[in-house]
């Protein structure tokens, strides 16, 4: 089993900035792909971002790229998303992921087995 908690979260105005964090615990060398989702209310959930944790090898949604980094700390346990520019339509509960074997595109959550509970980001003036 692995357990995920992200903090960092928050209200921010838009074109500011967050770092989430996702602080990985239990059976970690079992993972192979970390990623960070996002749902936002009404809508379906979507990925944002993923770092493999073999190659270290990133992928971005095309709403989040440029603005968005996705990081992992191995010592540390530690993913992070660093969101820069921030706008509204990225308000959304944003959760971290992990998965052992990735059969499908990253970006498809059904696949990952390990989730958090979840950290709001509001981007409002």
């Amino acid at each position: 089993q692995v357990q995920l908690a992200e903090s960092g979260g928050g209200w921010v105005h838009p074109g500011g900035s967050l770092r989430l964090s996702c602080a990985a615990s239990g059976k970690i060398r079992s993972v192979s792909v970390w990623g960070w989702f996002r749902q936002a209310p009404g809508k379906k959930r979507e990925g944002v971002s993923s770092i493999s944790g073999r190659d270290g090898d990133t992928y971005y949604a095309d709403s989040v790229q440029g603005r968005f980094s996705i990081s992992r700390d191995s010592a540390r346990n530690v993913v992070y998303l660093q969101m820069n520019n921030l706008k509204r339509e990225d308000t959304a509960r944003y959760y971290c992921a992990a998965v052992s074997t990735l059969g499908l595109s990253w970006y498809e959550g059904m696949q990952y087995d390990y989730w958090g509970q979840g950290i709001q980001v509001t981007v409002s003036s």
